[in-house]
């Protein structure tokens, strides 16, 4: 009997289901797409009803001829990709690949090929799943051909407009400049929010018995009150004293605050993000491995969390049970609610997979700590607490008002006390801002209705209102997620998108828009207005969703976009701005000929020129204080002196990123690469960033061609704590993000880029 064949997306995910599935199975692994649209052109024909040419990914072509041969020899081919648009794409297009081949090589050849799906990776799941093949779901591939038709349309046609009038290499995503709209417009709101002053007072307040307590005032003869200037401030502080403090009412009440649903992707990043500190992108790395699977002692390979791309709250009744009978041993009955708590998904919530769970509640972190590195672990027991969270009890507090009048003053003062911690003694939400929480732990004394209060001192305290904050990544997806923009697989792609297209920087976890964003945010909502902009793309996802449930076909959804979309784009062709072109005037003159300086616009953004060019060809960097005004940018000083002019090195930057300049430019033209601070480990010389001839940073010895030593991986100027090797380097690759290692061979030290220690990997 032929083996199985079985055709994932990952080795890693495929190294765990042939230790389930055993010796009549075969399992390779795709890798992701085998087949996209090409990238030298459109791939699409617009006439002929958005037909799409695809063609195979140049570094599949190896995968596909090693699954054709394996699918010649296999009676039965299952394809068990992921459960969502993507992984259907990629199924249909691995079918279409082994029907077309192998119907070539035999007219006869007849293979049973068949879809397989499930939500978790553990050895029950994928052994039932086998049992239960299906069919592939057209309306779902359709639904991911027309998002990358879309994609496609609007990247191939509007990122050259931009080429054209600002630089370059630009690019314009249907989604993602959505998301550097609302960046952008965060900004504006920022620099042109005008600060107010106001004031709130407080009363430190003795009653008959216990002690000291503080009220705040909350009104005026009835009214809110709005103090704006300390001489206003100081007159009611004045008025107040004059009167009796009586309290008026007591309000005693229960309060009870219910646990959170288990995580879906947008909550996970969200959380992750405010409580571990990771991106988006890396949250979906750590997720990615914790689902495909870890080597454990005694259970061999065992995917440890369920799905992790899911817009859905719902649970297996097999887990909720399970974590029901874990909770009362655990935690005991109290803990545990009469029935399990069932929670409502979002609206147009897509119900493929269930929420993101633990595989099983008895693996509590602990005990698989030992198996992971740091962040997986991190990542593991937050999503295990909020599953164990979310079907225990309630929190209930016990909350007490004050109401207290001063003849036209009304104050109030409230205290509450955690009596029983519920869920919280699992897991508690993050927030992003100030957000209100219970003011556990403060209790006001036991006091009557109607006694009189004394009063120990008026406090006045200045404030002033403040913008709204930027966004964070968690923030930012948040927003996404309410206005109904991206999906759950979008959201650490959007993020990394924008950042990497040099639009937006993160700084202090805040991300502000660069000049380059701003300006590409600007052209593209200024020409596609009705596009580019938020109910759109919300109302497009929707529509996505309707072809995935074969309510629409993705003809009709793109022929609905497209038709308004080229009319734009013509418009948009003739009027768009050029900025490469634009020059603006500034009060400011040039050093070295005193003509008038120009603001232009180049490869690396902004910059000062002098109107004298080609004459005189003096540039100067800038940058703009908070109010927008020209700052010019210090020289960085190296000390080192010009070998042939003994003139100044400084650092400038250039196309291919910073290098060492003569400051006696034009005169003396001298320039070399920046060293980046390490030694060269094969001779005296020093290792400087270079660039092949395809754009792509690399890093050599100062000294070649004499030394040939060179690295795609950055050196950084630190000695390895393991083995002594006196640089390390910078890692990047697609499965693992960024991270630091030791260039030895023989040295398995690793750690992440946060500077935390992270354990190597075994495999």
């Amino acid at each position: 009997m032929a083996p199985s064949l079985v055709i994932v997306e990952s080795p890693a995910k495929a190294k765990t289901i042939k230790k389930y599935l055993g010796r009549n199975y075969s399992v390779m692994a795709s890798i992701g797409h085998i087949k996209d649209l090409p990238k030298s052109k459109l791939g699409v024909d617009v006439e002929k009803g958005f037909e799409p040419t695809y063609v195979v990914i140049k570094e599949k072509k190896g995968v596909i001829d090693k699954i054709i041969q394996l699918a010649a020899e296999a009676d039965d081919i299952f394809l068990a990709l992921d459960n969502d648009r993507e992984g259907e794409a990629i199924a249909w297009h691995i079918a279409e690949e082994i029907e077309t081949r192998l119907k070539k090589k035999s007219k006869e050849n007849k293979k049973g090929i068949h879809r397989i799906l499930f939500n978790e990776i553990t050895k029950k799941t994928i052994q039932e799943s086998i049992k239960k093949p299906q069919k592939l779901d057209l309306h779902l591939f359709e639904s991911q051909q027309a998002r990358r038709i879309l994609d496609r349309l609007v990247g191939y046609k509007v990122s050259p407009l931009l080429w054209e009038r600002v630089q370059r290499g630009l690019s314009a995503g249907r989604v993602q400049t959505v998301a550097l709209r609302l960046v952008c417009e965060r900004e504006k709101e920022i620099r042109n929010f005008k600060s107010e002053e106001y004031w709130s007072f407080h009363a430190s307040l003795k009653g008959s018995q216990g002690d000291p307590f503080q009220a705040d005032l909350v009104s005026y003869q009835g009214e809110k009150l709005r103090v704006q200037d300390e001489k206003e401030a100081k007159f009611y502080v004045a008025g107040a004293q004059k009167h009796p403090f009586i309290l008026q009412k007591i309000t005693k009440k229960e309060r009870q605050r219910h646990p959170t649903p288990p995580f879906i992707t947008s909550k996970l990043q969200q959380d992750a993000a405010r409580k571990l500190g990771f991106s988006p992108k890396k949250t979906m790395m750590l997720a990615q491995q914790l689902y495909e699977g870890m080597e454990l002692d005694n259970e061999d390979i065992v995917g440890l969390i369920t799905y992790m791309r899911t817009d859905s709250v719902r649970v297996s009744d097999i887990a909720i049970d399970e974590v029901r009978d874990f909770i009362l041993d655990r935690y005991g009955k109290k803990y545990l609610p009469g029935s399990k708590n069932e929670y409502k998904g979002k609206k147009g919530a897509q119900d493929a997979h269930e929420a993101i769970r633990p595989t099983s509640a008895l693996r509590i972190p602990e005990k698989v700590q030992k198996y992971l590195s740091k962040d997986q672990y991190l990542l593991y027991d937050l999503i295990w607490k909020r599953f164990v969270a979310s079907q225990m009890t309630s929190a209930m507090y016990d909350q007490t008002s004050f109401d207290i009048d001063s003849k036209e003053y009304g104050w109030r003062a409230n205290g509450s006390i955690l009596r029983f911690s519920g869920f919280l003694e699992v897991y508690s939400e993050g927030v992003d801002e100030k957000d209100e929480e219970e003011e556990s732990g403060k209790i006001l004394p036991d006091l009557k209705e109607g006694e009189t209060l004394k009063l120990l001192e008026i406090k006045p305290l200045q404030h002033f209102t403040e913008p709204p904050p930027r966004f964070s990544e968690a923030s930012l997806i948040k927003e996404l997620e309410e206005d109904g923009v991206g999906r759950p697989s979008t959201y650490a792609s959007i993020m990394s998108n924008i950042q990497d297209r040099g639009y937006v920087r993160k700084q202090d976890r805040r991300l502000f828009p660069n000049d380059l964003g701003m300006i590409v945010n600007d052209l593209l909502t200024e020409s596609f207005p009705d596009i580019f902009n938020v109910q759109f793309t919300a109302q497009m996802e929707n529509e996505l969703d309707e072809v995935e449930e074969g309510k629409r076909t993705y003809v009709e959804v793109l022929t609905d976009f497209y038709t308004p979309f080229q009319k734009t784009l013509i418009e948009a062709t003739k009027h768009m701005k050029n900025i490469k072109r634009q020059e603006i005037k500034t009060d400011l003159f040039c050093p070295e000929c005193n003509s008038p300086m120009i603001i232009k616009w180049g490869r690396r953004g902004e910059f000062l020129a002098c109107t004298n060019y080609p004459e005189c060809k003096y540039t100067r960097e800038f940058q703009r204080d908070e109010e927008g005004e020209i700052q010019l940018m210090k020289r960085e000083v190296t000390g080192e002196m010009c070998a042939k002019c003994a003139g100044q090195m400084i650092i400038k930057s250039g196309r291919f990123g910073k290098f060492l300049a003569c400051s006696n430019y034009p005169g003396c033209k001298t320039t070399r690469a920046l060293t980046v601070g390490v030694g060269c480990p094969l001779c005296k010389g020093k290792v400087v960033e270079k660039r092949t001839r395809k754009g792509r940073n690399f890093y050599g010895c100062s000294n070649y061609p004499k030394c040939n030593f060179a690295t795609w991986d950055k050196p950084l100027k630190q000695s390895c704590p393991q083995c002594g090797s006196p640089f390390l380097i910078q890692k990047v690759t697609k499965t693992s993000g960024t991270q630091i290692k030791c260039p030895e061979k023989d040295c398995d030290y690793i750690r992440s880029t946060d500077e935390e220690p992270v354990k190597a990997s075994s495999n």
